[in-house]
């Protein structure tokens, strides 16, 4: 018969520390399910750790587990170029005119179909949207020139100088918007055709415009026109003014003429007419230019833009701001 020696309490606790500081996974993540929550047992008497977010710091600190970030781009080309070098089949492309046009790229925005609703599995079709680029479409430096100068009454030189230093900007009119018989009539042409009729307007070229500018001398003529109603005798006296040219021949002048600008920055020319006016002040001329509706040009402008880019990326393109991810 054996007789075991007992033990002293220096040797009890050696022996049970070992026992006492065994911890117990409960969840762990694997190659399969690296989204699992890092979650351990400890014994009594000793706090339960969480060390998910730990872990996923470690792993992310290699190589992130998420393509992120949202890009700020300077020109529609290279918001193509990112959306074509990133896209993939749940790329979508949104579009906002007001109350400033911008193009924003989602690269991983939720797949198509129907919500899937499974607590243990989730959503396959789901996404973050955290994978963005966007481009804030800014005005040209043609476009801010002529909108400067919209509905002001310019004196004769101020206005000639302003079309010298933009002839660049001048596009005659073609032989359509003339009235003169030709070929076929193009879609802008007979967009210009029907705001020419709506103004009840005409065309002008710049040379003719320039030569206004620079020569223009108006004579007022005045006279009394009194007209009587039969059934009342009441009489009605009206002043009359109209201008003449020098030689006394009615004044007859061009009301609109055309341009060819960028509505945009590095964007295409957009043809636009423009509205032209005069103002006797005195013994002086004003001219007055104003862009022919604005806002439907800038509007147009973007949607075109934006149906380019949806060609180039050959992603669907949406009008409005996408629900999910940061702006």
């Amino acid at each position: 018969m054996t007789t075991e020696t007992p033990k002293n309490i220096a040797e009890t606790l050696l022996a049970e520390i070992p026992r006492l500081g065994e911890v117990q996974p409960i969840s762990m993540p694997t190659a399969d399910t690296p989204e699992a929550p890092f979650i351990v047992a400890v014994p009594e008497g000793l706090r339960i750790e969480d060390l998910t977010a730990k872990h996923r710091a470690v792993m992310e600190a290699l190589k992130p587990l998420q393509r992120t970030g949202k890009a700020v781009l300077a020109d529609l080309d290279s918001l193509i170029a990112w959306t074509n070098r990133f896209k993939g089949d749940d790329t979508v492309l949104f579009g906002q005119i007001h109350p400033e046009p911008k193009l924003t790229s989602v690269i991983d925005y939720h797949g198509s179909g129907a919500p899937v609703v499974a607590p243990e599995a989730g959503d396959p079709a789901a996404n973050y949207g955290r994978h963005r680029a966007v481009y804030n479409f800014p005005v040209s430096e043609q476009w801010k020139r002529w909108s400067a100068i919209d509905g002001k009454a310019l004196d004769k030189d101020v206005f000639g100088e302003f079309i010298e230093a933009n002839a660049d900007d001048f596009l005659d009119p073609t032989p359509a918007l003339l009235g003169q018989a030709g070929g076929e009539i193009e879609a802008w042409e007979q967009r210009m055709i029907d705001i020419a009729a709506k103004i009840q307007g005409r065309f002008g070229q710049y040379a003719a415009i320039n030569l206004l500018s620079r020569e223009l001398k108006i004579h007022e003529v005045g006279h009394i026109e009194v007209k009587t109603n039969r059934d009342t005798g009441e009489a009605q006296v009206q002043f009359l003014t109209e201008h003449r040219s020098p030689d006394g021949s009615p004044l007859t002048l061009p009301n609109l003429f055309m341009i060819a600008i960028p509505v945009f920055e590095e964007g295409a020319l957009y043809r636009l007419a423009v509205r032209f006016r005069y103002r006797k002040a005195g013994q002086d001329v004003k001219f007055i230019a104003s862009i022919y509706n604005p806002d439907a040009a800038l509007r147009d402008a973007a949607r075109e833009a934006m149906h380019y880019a949806q060609g180039e990326t050959g992603v669907p393109l949406m009008m409005g701001r996408p629900e999910i991810g940061a702006d």
